[in-house]
This record gives structure tokens, C-alpha cells and sequence, in this order.
């Protein structure tokens, strides 16, 4: 492990660090292939140059050589290049004939190669040749040949063979790739260093809205920021919606703590005050035993049911999709157990895809609550229905839950009242029961929207609970 310590110290900790270490090696590693690609083209090309020109020069001399009556050859009146007629020039002319050779100007002093004559139209190209210079040193040359038949007039006899050798000497190419390599990765050095550049900045560019992101987060962290903007890249907007979601979804939940406490603060105060007053009175032991006993049992309820909406108030923000029909058959059961009597058949309208992404004990509050409801007042039927909601790309779909009864339904004047905040007692028994606040944080806890009104096919109470798309 101790080994491993320096490389990982040295591994770089921001993304653009990565991203300019990475790309940097990728731009090099393109360069340097690009720059053994481009001098192995040169090498093949300056070596396919050097046989096109000696092979021009070999039949620049094939037209100009001339032969005298005896033989004796005549050379061109003007070589095809001026080095021919330096002594040392680099460039040489070797004809080889059936009875010796001859050889050009500058081939004075050196010590060429000899080949062999070669038949008609036979070319040979091969090099590096060792040659001897005039002083002493060795060299070495490239040499391109050529074979021809000199025939003078029609007598077949004076016909004989001759070759055109060609050769250049062998350093002027490795000084051609030398000067070439030089430009070569000149030039590619300085692209390279354009190009980090230019990339560095691009990346500097490119990661401006990461940059942006933490800027707001950290201002939502200090207080000055209430929430993430919107104004972000489409590949960044889950992870701003999701910290939205989250820093709203705390917010709503120390504001849902607040209000239970206050809730059941306040709803404390009247037993509390009940009892201090009734100890005050001087009253009869037996009286006042039958008094706490019950103002004991009310404070115990109201502190079972503030402790049931803190219970259910709170959601996992990313929970996992739950199957809605089990839950609902498992409290179907124990409602027509309870309600036996009124003899009430409930029936399940659930689509195949409608799932719902929070806590299991929340859904179990939700339909617990909304089907006692119904049970309660209805006369005959009830009807549960689930449906997949609205969907929006990259999200998970809402749902719909609807509850129905056949029963005397609520009056409209007191649709408002069922569903305000901080409703108790006998309020909420007028209609469908206590219940119903624990149902509307429920649904306002996932952002939904909590309606109540008539059933249109049943004729009684219809409770729709409707969830938005998810993250």
C-alpha cells in the first residue's frame, strides 16, 4: 500500500485537470503518430524521387551518347545536369561497354562501382554501393541502370550491347530526410503547443457551467441562494433538479416538524388547562381520577395522531416504484371485517404500469385512510382506481389514485373546510372523518394535489389524489 501512495498523490483531483492530462496525451500521442507517419511518407516518396531522377538522367544520356565509327563513344553535348562535369559533383555516368567502360567528368578521381552489361531494356536500381572518393574517403552512392542494343544503319553485326549506369551520391538523401525531420517537427512542436493551448481553453470553457454549479451551491449552502437556477445545460439539469428536490424536500420537512409540534402544542393546551383547573377546584377525589382518566386518554390520541402525520409526512426523495393492488387487498380485508354489517364490495380498477415511487407506510396511511372513508359512508360499493399520471422526458411517471363511494357524498360548502389545514374533531367527522389531514400532507408531502367531490359513476364521495412526475 505504501508503494501506491506516491502515484495516488500525484493523480490529479479536479476534472480539469483530468480532462486537459488526458487530452494532452491523446494530442500528443496523435502528433508524434502523425509526425513518424508523415517522415516515413517523405522517406518512401524522396526514395521513389531518387529512382524517377536517375532514371531520367540514364535516358537523358540514352538519347545523347553517340557512337563513332569505331566504336568509340561520343557523350552528349551538355549533360542533363551541370555536377556531371565537376569532378566530385555527387552526380556520375558509368557506360559499360562489351570492350571497357567510360565513365563522366565527375566521376574523375573516385573509385565507382563497375556493373555488369544487361540486356535490352533491363533496369536495376539498387544502393547504397561503397564507392572511394577522391581523397581517400569512403562513400557510398544510389545507382539506377539501364540495357541497350547500339545498331548503326542495317548491318546486324555492328550491332553490340551497352549500360547506362546512373548513380547519385548516397548522403544527398539522408540530407533531404535531416532537413525535412528538422521542419517536421518544428512545425509539429509548434502546432502541438497551439493546440494545448487552444484546448486548455476550451475545456476552461466547456466546464464553466460545472464551475457555475458549485458557485450556486455553495451560495445555497451559505443562505443566499434559496434554490438552484435554472439556468443550465440540458446534461446538468437532473443533478439541479435532484438538488432542488433535495433542498426543498429538507425545507418542507423542518417546516412539517414545526407545525406538528406546534400542532400538538397547541392541541395539548386544552387538557392541560382542563386538568389545572379541575386540580385547582378542590374537587372530589373519585371526580377528578375520572377526569385525568380522560383527558389522559385525549392527550395520548392527540399525540398518537401528531405523531402518525410526522410518521407519514416524511418520503424518501428517490424511492423505489411500489405495486399499489397488495397493499390495497390487505387493507380491503381487514376494512370488510370491521365494517361486516354494511356488507360493502370494493372493487379494483389498477392500471398494469401505475406504480407509486414513495415510502411503503405512506401508501399504506394514504389507502388505509381514503378507503375507511369510504367504507364508512358507503351503502354498497366502493371503487379504488389507479392510473398512470402525466410523464415528462428523463422522469418517472406520475400516478392517480381515486377513491368512490356510493354513500350521501359531501355537500359543496364543505369541500373547503374537509381540506383546510388544522381542521380537527368534530370538523372532520362532518363528512368523511379525522383521517383526511393525514391524506392531504401525505399527497401535498409528494407534491400532489389532494380533490374532493362527487362520484360521477357511484353518485357518492370521489377523493382523487394525484402525484406529479418524479425525478
Amino acid at each position: 500500500m505504501a508503494a501506491r501512495e506516491p502515484f495516488l498523490g500525484w493523480r490529479p483531483r479536479s476534472l480539469q485537470s483530468r480532462q486537459l492530462l488526458a487530452a494532452s496525451v491523446g494530442l500528443l500521442a496523435f502528433l508524434a503518430i502523425t509526425g513518424y507517419a508523415l517522415d516515413r511518407a517523405f522517406i518512401d516518396v524522396a526514395g521513389q524521387g531518387l529512382h524517377e531522377r536517375l532514371k531520367a538522367y540514364a535516358y537523358a544520356y540514352l538519347t545523347g551518347i553517340e557512337f563513332a565509327r569505331d566504336g568509340t563513344l561520343i557523350p552528349p553535348e551538355a549533360p542533363p545536369d551541370g555536377r556531371f562535369d565537376q569532378p566530385g559533383g555527387g552526380l556520375y555516368v558509368d557506360v559499360e561497354l562489351p570492350n571497357g567502360r567510360w565513365l563522366s567528368d565527375s566521376a574523375t578521381g573516385q573509385v565507382l562501382p563497375r556493373g555488369e552489361v544487361l540486356g535490352p531494356l533491363q533496369e536495376q536500381q539498387d544502393g547504397p554501393l561503397r564507392m572511394t572518393r577522391s581523397d581517400g574517403s569512403a562513400g557510398a552512392v544510389y545507382r539506377y541502370g539501364i540495357g541497350v542494343v547500339w545498331a548503326p544503319g542495317d548491318d546486324p553485326k555492328a550491332e553490340f550491347p551497352y549500360t547506362i549506369y546512373v548513380m547519385e551520391d548516397a548522403g544527398t538523401l539522408p540530407k533531404q530526410v535531416r532537413v525535412f525531420r528538422q521542419a517536421l517537427w518544428g512545425y509539429l512542436g509548434i502546432a502541438a503547443l497551439l493546440l494545448l493551448l487552444l484546448q486548455g481553453l476550451i475545456l476552461r470553457w466547456s466546464l464553466r457551467p460545472l464551475r457555475r454549479v458549485v458557485v450556486e451551491l455553495e451560495r445555497v449552502q451559505r443562505g443566499q441562494l434559496a434554490r438552484m437556477s435554472e439556468r443550465h445545460p440540458r446534461e446538468l439539469a437532473p443533478l439541479t433538479d435532484s438538488i432542488n428536490a433535495l433542498v426543498e424536500s429538507e425545507r418542507e420537512h423542518l417546516e412539517r416538524q414545526r407545525n406538528t409540534l406546534a400542532d400538538l402544542a397547541h392541541s395539548l393546551k386544552t387538557p392541560l388547562a382542563v386538568l389545572r383547573t379541575r386540580l385547582d377546584s378542590g374537587a372530589p377525589e373519585r371526580e377528578l381520577r375520572e377526569e385525568v382518566d380522560l383527558q389522559l386518554r385525549r392527550m395520548n390520541d392527540l399525540v398518537g395522531y401528531q405523531l402518525s402525520r410526522a410518521a407519514s409526512g416524511g418520503h424518501a426523495l428517490f424511492a423505489a416504484p411500489v405495486e399499489i393492488e397488495p397493499y390495497a387487498e390487505q387493507i380491503v380485508q381487514g376494512l370488510e371485517k370491521i365494517y361486516a354489517n354494511n356488507r360493502v364490495i370494493c372493487e379494483f380498477e389498477i392500471a398494469s404500469g401505475a406504480r407509486f415511487h414513495g415510502e411503503p407506510g405512506d401508501l399504506q396511511e394514504l389507502l388505509g385512510n381514503l378507503l375507511e372513508n369510504a367504507f364508512k359512508w358507503a351503502k354498497s360499493r366502493v371503487l379504488l382506481t389507479a392510473q398512470v399520471g402525466d410523464s415528462e422526458p428523463r422522469r418517472r411517471p406520475g400516478l392517480i389514485l381515486r377513491v368512490e363511494d356510493d354513500g350521501p357524498g359531501i355537500p359543496p360548502d364543505r369541500i373547503a373546510a374537509v381540506l383546510q389545514r388544522g381542521v380537527r374533531g368534530d370538523e372532520r367527522v362532518q363528512g368523511h372523518g379525522i383521517g383526511l389531514s393525514i391524506v392531504q400532507d401525505i399527497v401535498q408531502g409528494y407534491r400532489g394535489a389532494l380533490e374532493v367531490g362527487a362520484s360521477t359513476e357511484l353518485g357518492g364521495a370521489s377523493f382523487t389524489a394525484r402525484f406529479p412526475p418524479g425525478l
